[in-house]
């Protein structure tokens, strides 16, 4: 089975889940993946957060961001799971590899691209040479006062 794609798989779980239950859910989803042939590269805990609109008569929820690897059944068996869930109010999945791929596809062109500041540098004025020193000028006479 090859697990060439990785995602972000975003979820927001309702504020008033108890600590250990939030742990036991997290870990309910990563044995998922992990069941299913996958893997769970990272599970962040972004914490309790005020929500940009009321969901479900909620104004805050508890954000977690999971990093997996996986095929499309496996993803699709996940968000099966996250929708029956009670706790989880909101989830989304995003595909990551495809943007992953194009990022490194033009980091590597500008890396063979020489930079024109580069090029176009001046070389350094030679050291031994003094520096030219303007003549001093002359101060011109004053104007004659005119005599009545």
């Amino acid at each position: 089975m090859a697990m060439d794609r990785t995602y972000e798989v975003m979820y927001i779980v309702r504020p008033d889940v108890e600590e250990a239950d939030l742990d036991k859910l997290i870990e309910g989803f990563n044995q998922v993946v992990t069941n299913g042939g996958g893997e769970v590269t990272n599970v962040e805990k972004w914490g309790r957060r005020r929500l940009a609109y009321i969901v479900r008569k909620f104004q805050d929820g508890i954000y977690i961001l999971m990093f997996i690897s996986a095929d499309g059944p496996l993803v699709a068996e996940l968000e099966r799971r996250l929708r029956v869930t009670e706790p989880v109010i909101k989830f989304i999945t995003v595909r990551t590899d495809l943007e992953n791929k194009r990022v490194a596809k033009i980091k590597a062109i500008r890396a063979t691209k020489v930079k024109t500041s580069a090029q176009q540098q001046p070389a350094p004025p030679p050291e031994s040479a003094p520096a030219a020193v303007a003549p001093p000028v002359e101060a011109a006479p004053a104007p004659a006062e005119a005599t009545a």
